[in-house]
C-alpha cells in the first residue's frame, strides 16, 4: 500500500475578513475514477490524459492561491474520501443553516421552534480575545452577548466536557498500561480528540493503529451528550427541540459531528447539529457590522445552572486540551507514587515532535510523545510499522502547533498559511487563563453521580466512550490509497 501524503488541490479555505472559511465551499475538481493525489508525490497532479503535471495551487471559492501549505485534513476531506452522504451532511454545517433555524424561530408556528444552544471550545476564545483586543474572559462575555443577540438562548464553554474526556482517558491509560504485557494493542495509546487524526487512522492506517486509539469521546462529542441528554432533560425538552451549535478552531470538527455513532435514530437528533469555525462566527460579526465596544458583557451560562463555576479556566498544555500532561502526571502518581509538578519536553525532530520521560534511579518508567502535524505523524507511523515506537502514550494532533493553529481561525489571507503572529498572540492569551485539574472540578463529580450514575457505570461507558474501527475496506470503490 502506498503511504498517503497530502493532496494540495483540497486545502481548506483560509479565514479572511471578506468571506467565511466554509469547508463545504471548497471547489474540488471532479475526478473520473479515483484521486491520484494521496501519494508521496503530493505536489503532482494526474491530468485527465494520464500524464503527471506539476501543480501547486489551491482553488478556493473561485480564487487560486499559490504554494499553500498542505494539511492532513485537507487530503481526507476531499471528494475522493468524503461520500456524497457525508458531503450533504457537511454542507449543513454552515452559517446558512444556522440562519435558517433562527428564521424559523421568528415565525408563528411554535411547533417548529427550537432552543438554540452554543458551545464554544476553549481554543476558540483566544482567537476572539485577540480580534476584540480584550482578555479572554471579557472576550467570552462579548461573544456570548453577540450569540444571544442572534437568538441563541444558552452559551456554554466546553471545558467541562474536556474534563470528562481527560478523566476517562487517564483511567483508560492506567488499564492499558497494566495489561501491556499480555495485550499487544494496549500500548502505545493514541489520543482521540483530533478528528483529522481519527479519520486518517480509520481510513488509511486501519488495524495498525485503530486498536491503540483511546476510546474516550472527544470534548466536542461529550459536550453534545451533555447538551442533548442531560441539559435537555433538565429543561424538560426533547433532544430534537434543541439545536446545538459548536464553535471550534478547525474544520475537521464538522466531519466529526456527522459520524453515524453520534446520531440517535430513535431520537432523530445529533449530539452536535452544527459546527462553525471561529472564523465563520467572526465573519458573521463583520457581515452584520457588529461593533464589539457596543456589545454588552454577558457571562457564559453553565450546564449546572447557578451551581456552575463562573470563572474561565483551562487545562494543561500549550494550546490544546493537554491530554499528555494530565495523563502523564496522573500515571506517575497512580502507577509509581511519584508527584510530578513540572513537565520537561525534549524536542526531537522539531517543536511539534516532543518527548517526555519519567525516570527513577536511572530507570525509564514512562515515555510519552506529542506529535503534531502530518509530516511528524508520517514519521511516527513509519516507526510504528517497524516496531520502533518506545512510547506508552502519544498525543496526536493533525494541525502543526496544535488546536490553536486550527485553520478555522489561524489561516492568513496568504493562501491559507498559518498566521504565526496571530497564533503567538493566541498562545499568550490562552496561557493567561488559570489551570485547574479536572479532578478538582466539583461539577464533574456532581455530573458523574447525577447524570451518569457513577464513574464506572454502564451509562458512563456508553455516553463517554466510542469505538474506532478499520474502515479501509469500506471505502467507496473509486478510492485507492
Amino acid at each position: 500500500m502506498i503511504e498517503p501524503a497530502l493532496c494540495p488541490q483540497t486545502h481548506h479555505p483560509p479565514v479572511t475578513h471578506h468571506q467565511p472559511g466554509k469547508m463545504s465551499e471548497v471547489n474540488i475538481p471532479k475526478r473520473k475514477e479515483k484521486c491520484e493525489n494521496c501519494t508521496k508525490q503530493c505536489n503532482k497532479k494526474r491530468s485527465d490524459d494520464g500524464t503527471n503535471s506539476h501543480q501547486d495551487r489551491v482553488q478556493v471559492n473561485g480564487e487560486v492561491h499559490e504554494g499553500s501549505q498542505v494539511l492532513l485534513s485537507a487530503c481526507l476531506a476531499c471528494d475522493g474520501c468524503v461520500s456524497e452522504e457525508e458531503s450533504l451532511k457537511i454542507s449543513q454545517q454552515s452559517l446558512d443553516q444556522l440562519e435558517r433555524v433562527l428564521a424559523l424561530n421568528k415565525k408563528c408556528d411554535a411547533s417548529k421552534h427550537r432552543v438554540l444552544v452554543a458551545s464554544v471550545c476553549p481554543q476558540s476564545l483566544p482567537f476572539f480575545a485577540v480580534k476584540f483586543g480584550l482578555d479572554v474572559s471579557e472576550a467570552a462575555n462579548k461573544l456570548c452577548s453577540f450569540l444571544k443577540s442572534l437568538g441563541v438562548q444558552y452559551v456554554f464553554d466546553t471545558t467541562l466536557a474536556a474534563g470528562f474526556s481527560i478523566l476517562e482517558s487517564q483511567k483508560e491509560f492506567i488499564q492499558r498500561f497494566r495489561r501491556r504485557h499480555h495485550d499487544s494493542h494496549a500500548v502505545p495509546m493514541f489520543t482521540s480528540s483530533c478528528p483529522g487524526w481519527i479519520r486518517y487512522s480509520e481510513r488509511v492506517l486501519g488495524s495498525l493503529v485503530t486498536p491503540h486509539i483511546c476510546t474516550a469521546r472527544s470534548p466536542q462529542q461529550i459536550m453534545g451528550c451533555l447538551v442533548k441528554d442531560y441539559f435537555s432533560k433538565e429543561q424538560k425538552l426533547s433532544p430534537g427541540k434543541v439545536y446545538h451549535v459548536l464553535v471550534a478552531p478547525c474544520f475537521d470538527k464538522k466531519l466529526e459531528a456527522v459520524r453515524e455513532e453520534f446520531y440517535s435514530g430513535l431520537l432523530e437528533a445529533r449530539d452536535v447539529d452544527c459546527v462553525l469555525t471561529s472564523g465563520e462566527i467572526y465573519y458573521l460579526m463583520e457581515q452584520r457590522k457588529v461593533r464589539v465596544e457596543e456589545l454588552d458583557s454577558v457571562p457564559l451560562d453553565h450546564v449546572l445552572g447557578e451551581a456552575g463555576d463562573a470563572a474561565l479556566v483551562r487545562h494543561e498544555g500549550r494550546g490544546s486540551e493537554g491530554f499528555l500532561e494530565h495523563i502523564f502526571k496522573h500515571a506517575a502518581k497512580e502507577l509509581f507514587g511519584l508527584d510530578v509538578h513540572e513537565i520537561t519536553y525534549k524536542n526531537l525532530r522539531n517543536r511539534d515532535f516532543q518527548e517526555v520521560t519519567l525516570e527513577r534511579d536511572g530507570e525509564t518508567l514512562l515515555q510519552f510523545a506529542a506529535v503534531y502535524g502530518f509530516r511528524n505523524i508520517q514519521t511516527l507511523v513509519q516507526r510504528m510499522r517497524k516496531g520502533r515506537v518506545p512510547y506508552q502514550l502519544v498525543e496526536v494532533l493533525s494541525c502543526p502547533g496544535g488546536c490553536l493553529s486550527g485553520r478555522g481561525q489561524a489561516g492568513s489571507d496568504a493562501g491559507g498559511r498559518v498566521d504565526k503572529a496571530l497564533v503567538q498572540q493566541m498562545e499568550e492569551a490562552y496561557s493567561s487563563l488559570p489551570v485547574r485539574l479536572p479532578e478538582l472540578n466539583p461539577a464533574l463529580h456532581t455530573l458523574y453521580q447525577d447524570w451518569l450514575q457513577g464513574q464506572d457505570s454502564p451509562r458512563a461507558g456508553a455516553l463517554l466512550h466510542t469505538q474506532y474501527t478499520n474502515q479501509i475496506h469500506t471505502q467507496p470503490p473509486h478510492m485507492q490509497w
